[in-house]
This record gives structure tokens, sequence and C-alpha cells, in this order.
């Protein structure tokens, strides 16, 4: 096999590795993620407790860069502190390399398990929970038979005379290979796939412990750079989490690289073969990064506050951004492009009330005058842009429009309504619900906040499937979309009759936020309603609504 064939081989390999990876995530995301974001938010503020927090979503999410992003954005808000949020973060890179752990041993046996349950799952449901778990279960079956393709790829690497030479050179120059590690992660975009991939070749005997060794470190620098890059755009407290763990891992990295090479440490005490060794390595350095950091955090965080601050501009809160308009007048004579603007300005609202409503569950949680004062502002923003687009598009309709475009013209300003109504139900209504709250110093039960979050993160989830429909006009989203509608009354009922059952036995929290649990499920349902309804133009279109029900299949 010619030498480019087998590049080309190994590069398919990685690529499907990367692939499964994201697919993990992505359903963990889309499954359980709101949950978890919220979960997250308070067991952080403790420290000790993120730390643990940290490693277990990153196991989850597979990607210690998913948490960093998150809980940088948690300090962002205020919502946690800094140095708290550090910790989560180191956290995670523990997390992360007990993922690469995991992942080292010979799992082969799973990939046609993993394969078919999730295939089956994804192909034959169409509930939200089932199908992500589906996605998951498919992408750990294709993560773990890109490790073997990898190995398998690699094998003719073994007879190559090319590769001694670049891995005698690496072993002679490890500044340079420790570079090309980072810079491979960086590409990669992603610390646990740069670190299997140098694992499974190691496993191939292609590369020695010591070169390894430098390349996983060089690994760890890279993973640390992604987040900090990928954050760039955040508000100056949203950079400092990614900035500081960047700060401890390079500072980490950089010094274990030089004690390797100055010192020349025996290596086989970290284990039997070449491959456990690298991943024992890995585990060692993050672990000792969280004990040596836990001291530290504090100093590194806001250390990595000045240097943001330094040649920064003071920003305003990051929701009150520059509002752009893309109704160009100029471009109602010609009605497809002004229907492509109008749209663009709706997806706008969407993306709007999109924040509001994560936001709002967060303020549940912790509150303050200028949060609410914050969310508040969005509402407007929202009535502004709402406003705009009804005139905008009444305009339009006074030219001469084809049918499609007329009703088009029709859907966007229904849906437009129905995201205003949307707005003022999370302001009018469930911010109230929150200065109440507040005001009051009221709790929920642990079962009642459960039931609040899950419910929230169906209708949050369904928002989103929502603002695809109205862009894309897909019928099979669109019919998820009002299914989902009918199943989220049976959880309304469901949370309804558990709630009084708490009532019944006189639990105190519960009596005292009954009200105010009630109204919010309420309002969510309300909210789910109006955005479950911007389906229903397309699969009019699609002849498969019938009045108010589904027509039957």
């Amino acid at each position: 096999m010619s030498g480019s064939l087998v590049l080309l081989h190994l590069a398919g390999a990685v690529a499907l590795l990367l692939f499964a990876t994201r697919q993990v995530r992505t359903g963990v995301e889309r499954a359980y993620g709101d949950v978890l974001r919220l979960k997250l938010r308070s067991i952080l503020k403790n420290p000790l407790l993120a730390v643990g927090a940290g490693a277990l979503l990153a196991v989850c999410l597979q990607s210690a860069t998913a948490v960093a992003l998150i809980v940088g954005s948690f300090a962002g808000s205020g919502i946690v502190g800094g140095t708290a949020g550090l910790l989560a973060v180191l956290g995670a890179d523990v997390g992360s390399s007990l993922v690469v752990k995991l992942l080292s041993f010979n799992l082969q046996e799973l990939v046609p398990v993993c394969l078919v349950a999730g295939t089956v799952l994804f192909m034959s449901t169409s509930r939200r929970d089932l199908l992500q778990l589906g996605r998951i279960l498919i992408g750990i079956g294709l993560l773990i038979l890109s490790l073997r393709l990898i190995g398998e790829a690699s094998e003719p690497l073994r007879e190559s005379n090319i590769l001694p030479i670049v891995v005698n050179y690496l072993s002679g120059d490890l500044v340079t290979a420790f570079l090309i590690a980072t810079v491979m992660t960086w590409l990669f975009h992603s610390s646990v796939a740069a670190i299997l991939l140098v694992v499974a070749l190691a496993a191939r005997g292609l590369v020695p412990v010591e070169l390894g060794v430098v390349l996983v470190l060089g690994a760890n620098l890279g993973g640390g750079i992604i987040a900090v890059v990928l954050s760039r755009a955040a508000p100056r407290k949203a950079r400092t989490v990614p900035l500081g763990n960047l700060i401890l891992r390079g500072t980490g990295a950089l010094v274990a690289l030089i004690a390797l090479i100055l010192f020349a440490p025996p290596l086989d005490v970290l284990g039997s073969t070449v491959p456990g060794q690298l991943v024992n390595a890995h585990i060692a350095f993050n672990v000792a990064l969280v004990i040596l950091g836990m001291p530290l955090a504090g100093i590194v965080h806001s250390l990595a506050e000045r240097i943001v601050a330094i040649n920064a501009e003071e920003k305003e809160d990051d929701l009150a951004t520059v509002e752009i308009s893309a109704l160009s007048e100029a471009a109602l004579d010609t009605p497809s492009q002004a229907l492509a603007n109008a749209t663009r300005e709706v997806v706008g609202v969407c993306e709007t009330i999109e924040i509001m409503l994560a936001r709002i569950m967060e303020l549940y949680e912790s509150a303050d005058d200028q949060k609410i004062k914050a969310l508040a502002a969005l509402d407007d923003r929202v009535d502004r842009k709402h406003a705009a687009i009804k005139i905008y598009l009444a305009k339009l309709t006074s030219r001469k429009l084809t049918e499609d475009e007329a009703l088009r013209c029709q859907e966007l300003i229904g849906a437009c309504v129905k995201l205003e109504q949307v707005g003022d139900i999370i302001v009018r209504n469930m911010l109230a619900h929150v200065s109440k709250k507040m005001e009051r110093g009221l709790e929920f039960t642990p079962e009642g906040w459960r039931e609040l979050l899950s419910f929230h993160a169906s209708v949050l989830a369904n928002a989103r499937l929502a603002f695809n429909v109205l862009v894309s006009r897909d019928s099979a989203t669109a019919l998820q979309l009002v299914q989902e509608k009918d199943r989220l009354r049976d959880v309304e009922k469901s949370a309804s009759r558990s709630h009084f059952a708490r009532l019944r036995e006189g639990t105190p929290k519960s009596i005292e936020t009954s009200t105010i649990h009630l109204d919010t499920i309420r309002d969510l349902k309300q909210i789910n309603s109006l955005l479950a309804s911007i389906a229903y133009p397309v699969l009019e279109e699609q002849g498969l609504l019938r009045g108010s029900r589904l027509a039957a299949g």
C-alpha cells in the first residue's frame, strides 16, 4: 500500500473518531444538556463539589472544552464565582482523561451492540430522549470502531522507511514534538481525539513512551487553547475561566516538559505497556494539576482577570448588544429578497427569545434587580423588532406577490406575533414569579425544582425545534414539534399530580411555593403551545393537519 493511501486511511479513521465524539456530545447536550447546566450551577457554589461536577460533566460530554465554555458563561453572568468555575474546569480535565482511560480498554464487543441498539432507537421512535439516546449509542459504537480503524490503518507504517526518521527526529527534539501535538489538538478541536490517536499509534509500536508523554503534554496545552479561542468573543467575565485554565494547564505542561527533558524520570512506573503508560501519564498530569491548582485557583483567576482587562474596553452587559436591522427598504420591490430579509430579522427575534427562555430559569435560582432589568430589556428589543417586522411586511403586501410569497408573508407575521407573546409571558408572568420568590425568600422542594427544570428543558428544546421549522419548513420537524406538544400535556398532568401529593403530605416548601410552581408550569405550557403553533402552516401545506388535530398517518 502506498504511503499516500495509508495516510488517507488514517485520516478517514481520525475523521470518524472526531465525528463519533461529536455525535455523543450532541446527543447528551440535546437530551440532558439544559438539566445538566441547571444542576451544575447550584453545585458549582461549593468549590470542592465543583471539581467532581466538572469531571462528571466532561465524561458525559466527552469534552473538557465544552465544560470550560459552559462554566465560563456562568461566571460571565455572575451565577458562579470565577475561582469555583476554574476548579470545575480543572475537574473537567480530569474527567476528560478518564474518558481516554475508558476508551483505551478493548471494547470491540460493544461496537455491534451499540450500533444495533442505537440505530433501532434512532430510527423507530419520535421521543426526543430515546432518539438522542440512540444517537449517543451510535456515537459510542463509531468511536470504538474508529480506534480499531486507526490501529489497522497505521499497521503498514511499521514497514515505513520514513517514519523511523520522523520519530527519531522528534525524539531528539521534544520541544518541536510538544508544539506539533499542541497544533494537532487545536486542529482536531478535541484533546480526547488527539490523545487517543497517540495512544493508538503507540499500541502499534510506532511511538516510544518518552515521545508519547511529550505529545500528551502538548495535547493538554492545545486543549486549553481551544476554549480560550472559542470564547474570545464572549463578555470579559466569561473569558477569565478558560484563560485561567490555560494558564494552569499551559504552565503545568511546560514545567512537566522541562522536567522530562532535564531529569528523564523513569516512566515504567506508569504501567507495563506503552499505551497504558501514556494514558496513566495523562491522568496523573491532570490529577496533579487539580491538587496543585486548588490553592492557586484564586490567584490564577485574578491574573486572568487582569490579562483580559489589558487594553480591553469596558463593555456593557452582553444582553445589550448592538442591534442591526436586515429590513432593507430597497429590497421591497424584489419580494423574494424582502422575504429573506424579514426571515433573517425574525430569526434574530428567535435568538433573543431563546436567550430569555434559557435565562429565566437561572433567575428562579439566583436573581437580583440588575439581572431582572437586563432580561426585561430584552423584551423591549423583541417589541421593537416585532413592530418593525410588521410594518415592513405590511409594506411588502402592497406589492404584487405570488401565492407562495403571500403565504410566507402571513406565516412570518404570525410567527412574529407568537414570539412577541412568548416574550410577554416571560417578562410579565415569569419575572413576576421570580420577584415574588426573591422577595419572600422562598425555596422549591428538590422534587418540585427537578420537575420545573425538566419541564423547562423540554420547552426550551421545543423552542429550538420551532425556530428550525420557521427557517427550514421541514415537515418531519414540524410533526415532531406538534407531537411534543401532546407529550408535554401529559407531563404537565403528571407534574401537577406530584405537586398536589406533596401538598397533601403537608410539605412546608410545597405549600409556600405552590402558586409559583403551578403558575410557572402553566406559563411554560402556554409558551410551548405558542411555539408549537409555528409548525401549523407547514403541516397544513403538507396535508398533515386537520383542524386542530394531526391528520392520521
